[in-house]
């Protein structure tokens, strides 16, 4: 995956996903040990294509999950314009959204999904736990 600069340092990503470990509901789905994940912000054209790829849709996204194994969980792939464009849609910062999108990722990759209303629902209930307030209308 080809990597694009972002306006977020890696441990801004770091610290969202430890406070998103913390939550009990995800704690209890993390494996025992030091658990991995790998996270890369790419452009809309590399996540196109793996969304193509991985998915079967031609077309971009904001966030991909990839499952791992063992101790790493997974990777995830961030699309920074979709993050930009979110962010001023949602009318909150780029920080924001891209907690957002790195929390429903971390769920994602540990067995959460969001086929059913009910499902929607507690995706972003535990979205947001870890994210203080935030809050922006509930969307797949």
């Amino acid at each position: 995956m080809k990597a694009v600069r972002a306006g977020v340092a890696p441990a801004f990503v770091r610290a969202v996903m430890q406070r998103a470990a913390r939550v009990p509901e995800v704690a209890a789905r993390l494996p025992d040990g030091n658990a991995t994940v790998a996270v890369r912000i790419i452009d809309d054209a590399e996540m196109e294509r793996l969304n193509r790829e991985f998915a079967g849709e031609a077309h971009t996204t904001d966030v991909l999950s990839f499952e791992g194994s063992g101790e790493h969980i997974g990777d995830i792939a961030i699309s920074w314009p979709r993050v930009i464009a979110q962010a001023e849609e949602w009318g909150h910062g780029e920080k924001d959204e891209l907690s957002l999108l790195l929390v429903h990722g971390l769920l994602h990759l540990l067995g959460w999904d969001h086929a059913t209303a009910e499902e929607t629902e507690e995706m972003w209930r535990l979205t947001y736990i870890p994210l203080h307030g935030l809050r922006r209308s509930p969307r797949a």
